[in-house]
């Protein structure tokens, strides 16, 4: 069963991604806050969380992946492009549960995830584009900490993500 509880960083209370919405509506507006189009599906226990965006472009390799979330996430969101792939899964159930333990908030895929069981198993919310059931390339091919699209939306480092049941936002600022 799906934990409504939130995984976030510090300092962030509880949130409704609607009400950041209708509280932000000048920050819509003028592009600081984007709402993602509803194309990624939800993984994982929790289905609530937010935090700063760390990036990672990568194309159906993720052996940066794997070096990311081996680090402390101190409550952070990994946003991964992964070019919208759906030929491998970049996320699977080993790398779910670094992320779990080492404490990042979630995991945004613009690709596949894997070992969807033993993902849905660990208290960390990941969305990605669909499950597919190869594995990734591991090469090392990619770019750390560079601005990314995600569904067609640009995310930079530094961006903060909030993400729950109704959708995920990126905004240019930390929301109230």
């Amino acid at each position: 069963m799906p934990n409504h509880t939130s995984g976030h960083a510090p300092g962030i209370a509880d949130f409704a991604t609607a009400d950041l919405c209708d509280d932000n509506a000048m920050l819509l507006e003028d592009g600081r806050l984007a709402v993602l189009p509803p194309v990624l599906r939800h993984f994982g226990k929790r289905i609530r969380f937010a935090g700063r965006v760390v990036t990672l472009k990568v194309f159906e390799d993720n052996a940066l992946v794997r070096a990311m979330l081996e680090t402390p996430g101190d409550g952070q969101v990994l946003v991964v492009d992964g070019g919208g792939s759906l030929r491998r899964a970049l996320v699977g159930g080993q790398l779910a549960l670094l992320a779990q333990d080492n404490g990042w908030a979630g995991v945004v895929v613009d690709g596949c995830v894997r070992d969807t069981v033993e993902i849905d198993s660990c208290d960390i919310g990941i969305r990605a584009l669909a499950a597919h059931p190869q594995r990734s390339a591991r090469k090392g091919a990619g770019e750390r900490n560079v601005r990314v699209q995600i569904a067609g939306v640009p995310v930079n480092p530094g961006d903060w993500l909030y993400a729950d049941a109704d959708g995920i936002l990126v905004a240019q600022q930390r929301l109230a």
